[in-house]
């Protein structure tokens, strides 16, 4: 199993962030947190990398209904989106698998649940 869904699209990274995050947002998913993994690294240890983002994505409705479920399954929330420019010059689009990840928990409610959340990001990245 897999655990991220992906997509690769075009050479634009900054269009490919606008259209994850819309896409995101049609599925009723807010962005939390942006971290621009290229800067914070030339900052933090001076290195060079590619353009790197990771967008923390939450839906609010189904983050609340885990949260019910397993109280500290706030450990693995938001579910992280990266965008990050391919060796091609193309751009990567991948979301975690919730169902991949919450492997880890034995709680067949949870995993319900997670699948909902699957179902949401693959319509994200099929947007794209």
């Amino acid at each position: 199993m897999s655990y991220y869904i992906g997509t690769t699209l075009g050479p634009d990274f900054d269009e490919a962030v606008r259209r994850t995050t819309a896409a995101l947002k049609e599925e009723g998913f807010g962005v939390l947190t942006e971290i621009d993994v290229a800067d914070t690294l030339k900052k933090k240890i001076g290195v060079d990398f590619r353009r790197y983002r990771i967008l923390g994505a939450c839906n609010p409705k189904l983050a609340h209904e885990a949260l019910q479920i397993e109280g500290n399954i706030g450990t693995m929330l938001p579910c992280n989106v990266v965008i990050q420019e391919a060796p091609d010059g193309r751009v990567e689009v991948a979301a975690i698998d919730p169902v991949a990840s919450m492997m880890a928990v034995e709680n067949p409610r949870l995993k319900q649940a997670a699948e909902q959340v699957r179902e949401k990001l693959q319509k994200v990245v099929s947007r794209l």
